[in-house]
């Protein structure tokens, strides 16, 4: 086994969790090995380990259902994440690959705030500092924050199939920018990841040459946070773009 491949236990143990999903109660040994294509008797012995440090319940009818355990790791998760661990190295890596700065907008009432930024190093950028307050009427991100929080209309039925916004000349008539969205547990709108410069530079870069950047980097935060990344837009751009390179 590569060593990249991690250990084959905890893989098939890990494999017994990731069966459930939010639509299952409980599960029997035979779902349980259809899902997972392991043998009832391994799933045995791998359930009794996971019951015993409390991962897993197994009921008196032989059914089996997510243990406290995973409840305790979850609210652990919760208490103890912090957007600026992680956003920032993302934003960084979106800079390095296109040269402009980016950022990540989160909703507040009418407005939208900037809560991290990274500035692109070329002299010649446009002006966006950690904490600006800026109208969700304006701008890519705005409109990626309006349409993943029920706005509604034909604009905001399209950035919802696309997965993305791109403004030019609207906030800032020198200034551009092309945002999409980011998830967190349960699916839920966490905020706006956003890619943003002077006008023309944004325009000889192209929207086909942003987008699979963003859309991969955005399926790394929203698993970071918790959500799903499985989303086709994001994965058809990046396979286009894998099959390029």
């Amino acid at each position: 086994m590569a060593k990249d491949e991690g250990v084959a236990a905890v893989n098939r143990a890990l494999s017994i969790m990731n069966a459930f999903t939010e639509h299952d109660q409980k599960l029997g040994l035979g779902e349980l090995s259809k899902r997972t294509g392991l043998y009832k008797s391994t799933l045995l012995r791998l359930a009794k380990s996971l019951e015993k440090f409390g991962y897993l319940l197994r009921s008196e009818d032989g059914f089996y259902r997510l243990g406290s355990k995973v409840l305790f790791l979850g609210s652990l998760y919760q208490r103890t994440f912090r957007t600026s661990e992680f956003v920032p190295p993302v934003l960084r890596q979106i800079v390095d690959e296109l040269q402009e700065g980016a950022s990540f907008y989160v909703k507040d009432e009418d407005h939208r705030v900037c809560l991290h930024r990274v500035d692109s190093t070329r002299a010649v950028r446009d002006s966006v500092h950690e904490g600006d307050r800026l109208p969700l009427t304006m701008g890519a991100a705005g409109h990626v924050i309006r349409a993943f929080t029920g706005a509604v209309g034909s604009r905001y039925e399209q950035i919802r199939r696309d997965m993305y916004a791109a403004s030019y000349g609207e906030r800032d008539p020198e200034t551009a920018a092309v945002a999409c969205p980011v998830f967190r547990l349960e699916q839920q709108f966490a905020g706006a990841l956003s890619v943003s410069g002077p006008k023309y530079r944004i325009e000889a870069l192209g929207v086909e040459r942003i987008l699979p950047v963003l859309f991969k980097h955005a399926a790394n935060l929203t698993r970071v946070f918790g959500g799903d990344a499985n989303i086709a837009a994001w994965t058809v751009r990046s396979r286009k773009r894998a099959a390029r390179s």
